[in-house]
């Protein structure tokens, strides 16, 4: 069946279709002055649509406004010498830095004014900050543009002139402990021609005349183009870390903090598939791998064995099948763990104190507030440090930051974020919910709503991503509220390639598994109808970058089973992208989705590709982001689907895209406008759920 010519004339996709390219790849010439004419028409076409729905836009946006505090201070963090903070204030955009002395608290400076610096620029990411040992030199990378490329600058504390160092490099930044009142040295990245970090630099700093920094000197090259090269320290500070890691495979490299300039040693040379992250002790390196299991076990090894070429590591923590190791922290006493219950899907903390013989005195898990919650250790810059700061959050609790006293268990409040507004967190209420997925596995679904609400069918946005590992555990939203308190719910789908579940869950909705991730969402709406927790003709789909790809493919399925889609810088050409190693992050993915280059990879891939199966079909509405500057999803892809969907539209559902010229994949820069996007976004959203009218009173 063809399109209606009476319904798409007026298109875009109508006045810009080339009969000799079907599928747009015309779209792909960046320079080609027709492709900003199409985006902008596009953006014309939604601008005039959305039209009536501005001032709800402006509603919501003003409304969330008034929900949060604007004006914010941070906790304050105490170093050896300066105590450290940001200030935001209730107009701006981005914090200033203050600090000052340890215990003299009159002596309070502003050092850095992120503003000021963003201000001459549409766009401004800041990408790392990094202290100097003695916490009087600091470094920074900057973003301009949206693309990822950062400069590295360098100022004197507190008001040095700001000197620039280099440009076009990762954003990642570390020092190495070398420092002397004369000297000092950085370490960061750069990029090959497809944006991938190949290469660590060391770039040693005359500090009494910064100008004349000498030029980088290499450290270590990744040549293999699925691997990335990354930068660390140890929490002992005696080690840097080069980690060269694939999506599934790791190796690590050692060179002692204060010698920068040592050769790097070797942890544990690659193995297709082995994955191994460490932390130091004085004496003993700590190991999680998942050399002998999916779910990673931890081992130790006395420092002295470095280098050998057969290490005795020692089994600390052996493999199980009921939950994976994520994280290790190590301090003086003893070590911190990040543990996944697989049946719960919940992460814990969990602390083992160790003696001078390596023998366990204290194995306990951290007591939780609720389930399913977000438990997280936050940086505790002393390596002797008794006092752990915690950071706690679910989807019904906004973020609390406790300090936990180590000697003697007491918790004491920090700082809660404040929620202002009709809709308080103790008029919501959250809970868990099972769907039975194609192949019979259950998958896990979170749904928050208000409380007075809980006993009948609501509208519900429905978020999923899938991809990596990553796992959706419990965040508050205070933008969230605004679509609570008109009566919709909010759902996560916890679909498989995800890490809710640990690494099983994540292998399986990978590579030749990762239909598993479409049956898993689609099976989470049907649970969410069966149970009576969502009304089944006004439930909206919502993901971003590979949650694009999840929600874009299931729309391909089912499009019956949505009222609309939200699509933000979807990863929707996946077969096309992925044949192409030339672009970034391709040959990096390969170990997620497949080299293409395999007929049965490129018959698989080509399967659920969103762009690779659209029909000629009633779609439901759909909102499409992207941005032009984004280098991880390029612009073209959603733009490619857009055209294509216009095209190929059988029903009355508006199809829109926006892309914005100014940003990358992460989106705006600042926050008032990544809040007016949100706000957008949520108009939209309340439209197709019929509840674009002000709320009722909750």
């Amino acid at each position: 069946m063809k399109a209606q010519p009476s319904i798409h004339s007026n298109l875009p996709a109508a006045r810009y279709y080339r009969a000799n390219d079907p599928q747009w790849h015309w779209l792909e010439k960046r320079d080609d002055s027709e492709v900003t004419a199409f985006l902008e028409a596009a953006n014309e076409q939604q601008a005039a649509w959305f039209t009536p729905l501005a001032p709800l836009e402006e509603a919501l946006y003003q409304s969330h406004l008034a929900r949060r505090e604007l004006a914010v201070t941070s906790l304050k963090t105490a170093l050896d010498h300066f105590t450290f903070w940001s200030e935001t204030g209730a107009k701006d955009d981005y914090p200033c830095w203050w600090r000052h002395p340890n215990a003299r608290h009159e002596q309070q400076e502003c050092f850095f004014d992120v503003g000021a610096r963003a201000a001459e620029y549409d766009f401004y990411d800041m990408g790392d900050m990094a202290l100097s040992p003695d916490e009087q030199w600091l470094a920074w990378t900057e973003d301009t543009q949206g693309d990822e490329r950062f400069t590295l600058w360098l100022k004197a504390l507190p008001n040095g002139q700001p000197l620039q160092l280099l440009s076009d490099i990762g954003a990642g930044l570390c020092w190495a402990e070398d420092q002397t009142a004369k000297t000092a040295t950085l370490l960061f990245t750069r990029f090959d021609d497809t944006q991938r970090p190949d290469s660590v630099w060391r770039l040693p700093l005359a500090l009494t005349e910064p100008h004349a920094a000498t030029a980088p000197i290499l450290v270590l090259r990744e040549d293999d183009p699925e691997f990335w090269l990354g930068i660390g320290k140890t929490r002992s500070k005696a080690w840097l870390q080069l980690e060269s890691g694939s999506k599934d495979t790791s190796e690590i490299h050692l060179v002692p903090a204060h010698s920068p300039a040592t050769t790097p040693i070797c942890i544990q040379t690659r193995q297709a598939g082995v994955e191994y992250s460490i932390d130091h002790r004085p004496g003993s390196f700590y190991r999680l791998h998942n050399q002998s299991g999916a779910h990673f076990q931890l081992d130790h090894l006395p420092e002295n064995q470095l280098g050998q070429p057969q290490p005795k590591w020692q089994t600390l923590i052996g493999h199980r099948e009921d939950a994976t190791l994520e994280g290790i922290d190590a301090f003086s006493w003893g070590l911190m763990l990040a543990e996944r219950d697989h049946a719960q899907a919940q992460v814990r903390l969990r602390r083992l104190v160790l003696d001078d013989q390596h023998s366990c005195t204290l194995d306990e898990y951290l007591a939780l507030p609720e389930q399913p919650c977000s438990q997280l250790l936050e940086d505790a810059p002393h390596f002797d440090s008794q006092v752990l700061q915690l950071r706690e959050e679910s989807f019904i609790q906004p973020p609390s930051w406790f300090a936990l006293d180590l000697t003697n268990g007491q918790r004491t409040l920090l700082k809660r974020v404040p929620v202002y507004g009709n809709l308080l967190p103790e008029q919501l209420v959250s809970r868990r919910l099972w769907a039975t997925s194609q192949d019979g596995e259950q998958v896990p679904v979170s749904i928050v709503m208000r409380a007075d609400l809980a006993d009948q069918p609501l509208p519900t946005l429905l978020y999923g991503y899938g991809a990596y590992g990553e796992a959706l555990d419990p965040w508050f939203s205070i933008a969230r509220l605004e679509l609570l308190e008109r009566g919709a719910a909010f759902a996560v789908a916890h679909v498989r390639g995800g890490g809710e579940r640990g690494e099983p869950w994540y292998l399986n909705g990978k590579m030749a598994h990762k239909e598993n991730s479409f049956n898993d969402f689609l099976a989470a709406r049907e649970a969410l109808v069966e149970q009576a927790v969502s009304d089944p003709q006004r439930i909206v789909a919502c993901g971003a970058s590979a949650g694009g790809l999840l929600v874009g493919t299931c729309i391909n399925r089912a499009p019956e089973a949505f009222c609309a889609a939200l699509l933000d810088v979807p990863f929707l050409d996946v077969l096309r992208t992925m044949q192409n190693p030339e672009l970034p992050l391709t040959t990096a993915e390969y170990s997620e989705w497949g080299n293409p280059e395999e007929v049965e990879v490129a018959e698989r891939i080509s399967g659920y590709s969103p762009i690779d199966n659209i029909k000629s079909q009633a779609y439901p509405a759909l909102w499409i982001e992207g941005s032009w500057f984004d280098t991880r999803v390029s612009y073209w892809e959603p733009a490619k689907f857009y055209a294509q969907v216009s095209q190929q539209q059988q029903g009355s559902a508006p199809i829109l895209m926006r892309t914005d010229m100014s940003s990358g994949h992460g989106g705006a820069s600042g926050r008032f406008k990544a809040w007016q996007d949100t706000a957008r976004q949520d108009a939209f959203i309340l439209w197709a759920m019929g509840l674009a009218e002000q709320p009722t009173p909750s």
